[in-house]
């Protein structure tokens, strides 16, 4: 300007990136919009099922730890109903897989299904895949050796149903402040960038 003086950095930064969302939307907008679409086309393929099933199961902060609560609850509960109902194992096995909501547990409830197809007990295979939870296989080792596999499968399903509660209460007390801390950043930021023109206009006046 007239004062010889340029912008400070970071007000910089926010006019170029106002800039580029101004000048370049009709490029960034169907750029995001192929990108999402791509995802969800990947995801609903074999591999993207697979390669989609493994990552929620990594998501960080405890989400990851969430889904697979989820999906204990839902195996458990579904191999109860169906054990309870008097369907073979084997065919009970193969259901809850179909319904378990995600390919890493499907896959391993097949692998399941091949063993005790074999005449190995459920409890077996379980131990040795650690998608499952020591204490799912225990408590499925005591209802084998009992004879009340529906009793304790159904236990499993209330104790997971009430860690996912619990768990998804915690997150979302921990998410919306997050969410509150990033807004008000980004609202700070953008404030700080409109303000620090004018001061260092002050100071080149002086």
């Amino acid at each position: 300007g007239q004062l010889g003086g340029k912008l400070p950095t970071l007000t910089q930064y926010v006019v170029n990136a106002s800039n580029i969302l101004r000048g370049d939307w009709y490029i960034i907008f169907p750029l995001v919009f192929l990108t999402i679409w791509g995802i969800r086309r990947f995801k609903r393929t074999e591999q993207g099922r697979r390669v989609w099933d493994r990552l929620k199961l990594k998501i960080p902060m405890k989400i990851g730890d969430v889904v697979l609560k989820v999906t204990m609850a839902r195996f458990s509960r579904t191999l109860s109903t169906l054990v309870a109902a008097g369907v073979d194992i084997i065919k009970a096995l193969e259901i809850t897989g179909q319904t378990a909501g995600n390919w890493v547990v499907e896959d391993a409830l097949a692998g399941v299904r091949s063993k005790v197809h074999q005449g190995i007990p459920i409890a077996q295979p379980l131990i040795e895949n650690d998608i499952f939870p020591p204490m799912v296989s225990q408590m499925v080792k005591i209802g084998e050796e009992t004879g009340e596999l529906e009793k304790m499968l159904s236990k499993i399903a209330d104790f997971y149903e009430d860690e996912v509660d619990s768990a998804i209460s915690t997150l979302t007390s921990i998410i919306e402040p997050l969410m509150m801390i990033m807004v008000g950043a980004m609202v700070g930021v953008i404030v700080i960038s409109m303000y620090l023109p004018m001061f260092k206009m002050l100071s080149l006046v002086k």
